[in-house]
């Protein structure tokens, strides 16, 4: 072999460990994104389950514009008009939209922690929290789902404590899962 196919070799190595780095880190995101996801969900029916309040219908909603874009007329009826069934269809879809939004939050925060590493915590898991919910609430405004302008206070506390803690528990299981031996 000669000093060119060497060095072909050696960077086709280093390409493959780097991609392979990468995916880990998106894959170790999503793994830590599942448990900010766990936590915000357990939070969330904390607050309900103190307060008294009901489960949001935002969801809902979202998964019912969403089967209308796609042109699933039955899932997209209002729900006074789904049978139990399609409405039950409608609920498990709503959820999934959650953990698509925690799971892929936490993939983004898996491929960009680790250039952010000398940012506490703290500071990372409040910015990863804000992108959960521009992520969420960002797409639930452009699609007329919902109007934050008339959101109260505590509609607003009932989304943003939830999101700040997503954001730090994920912040916190990643850098555990990443960090190097000692």
């Amino acid at each position: 072999m000669g000093p060119v196919e060497g060095r072909l070799i050696e960077l086709s190595w280093l390409r493959a460990y780097l991609v392979m780095s990468i995916v880990s880190k998106i894959f170790l995101g999503t793994l830590a994104g599942a448990a900010g996801t766990a936590t915000l969900n357990s939070i969330t029916y904390l607050d309900m389950a103190v307060r008294g309040r009901p489960p949001s219908e935002l969801s809902g909603k979202m998964a019912r514009k969403l089967a209308a874009l796609a042109g699933e007329d039955e899932l997209a009826k209002p729900a006074e008009e789904q049978s139990d069934a399609t409405k039950n269809r409608v609920s498990g879809l709503g959820a999934l939209l959650g953990y698509v939004d925690g799971f892929g939050a936490g993939a983004i925060f898996g491929a960009l922690r680790p250039a952010m590493r000398g940012m506490p915590w703290f500071v990372a898991g409040i910015g990863l929290g804000a992108l959960t919910m521009a992520m969420s609430e960002g797409a639930a405004t452009a699609l007329g789902q919902t109007d934050p302008s008339e959101w109260s206070a505590s509609d607003w506390a009932a989304d943003i404590v939830p999101r700040c803690v997503y954001g730090w528990v994920t912040c916190i299981a990643f850098d555990a899962m990443t960090r190097e031996p000692r």
